[in-house]
């Protein structure tokens, strides 16, 4: 039998392992849009690398997230928030660069994915306000790594996804609802309540 430990155990392990989904999402977005240069290949490099990010945190998530709103809420937050930072940082990739991105990038992704979060989740508000600096320790942690960000990538590299998806985990299980912590599905909204 599982413990409610071993379960919490498991689903932060299959979230941080999660990562994987980062560097293919980086793969993804620079095949569709090129370098993020300009203002059109950090929307759409953004939302490509958002899709995948999302698809990839559904799965880790082991049935916890509901793929109809955590993936488009992940593309358009990624793409809007990436968008947002790289005009900000003129594009720039230095280390002090990307931490402002990502910050600004997750300042746009945290409340976007928060509002896709089960119904039920504790302080919702948490996730968007962790986003920002989990986003800026992503790029600082990836930049300090050795990874050619040179090649302005829509997406940290996997040393930034480790961290951030390990990290982020935890915060999930402090405020996912029971019912999701123990495994079940999200429970749609009675009729009612959706109108």
């Amino acid at each position: 039998m599982t413990t409610p430990r071993t379960s919490r155990l498991r689903f932060w392990a299959g979230w941080t392992v999660g990562f994987l989904a980062f560097p293919l999402a980086g793969l993804a977005g620079t095949a569709v849009a090129g370098r993020v240069d300009d203002p059109i290949a950090a929307l759409l490099g953004g939302a490509v690398a958002g899709l995948v990010i999302g698809a990839g945190q559904t799965l880790a998530s082991r049935r916890r997230l509901d793929i109809r709103t955590w993936v488009p809420a992940t593309a358009v937050g990624m793409g809007v928030g990436l968008l947002l930072g790289a005009v900000v940082v003129g594009y720039g990739t230095s280390l002090g660069d990307l931490a402002l991105m990502g910050a600004l990038t997750g300042l746009v992704l945290g409340p976007a994915q928060a509002l896709a979060l089960p119904r039920g989740t504790r302080m919702r508000w948490l996730w968007a306000a962790a986003l920002p600096p989990l986003w800026a320790l992503g790029w600082t942690t990836t930049t300090l790594g050795g990874i050619d960000v040179g090649r302005q990538w829509t997406v940290f590299g996997a040393y930034g996804a480790v961290t951030f998806s390990a990290l982020s985990g935890l915060l999930l299980l402090v405020l996912l609802p029971d019912r999701a912590s123990a495994g079940s599905a999200p429970a749609p909204a009675p009729a009612r309540e959706r109108a």
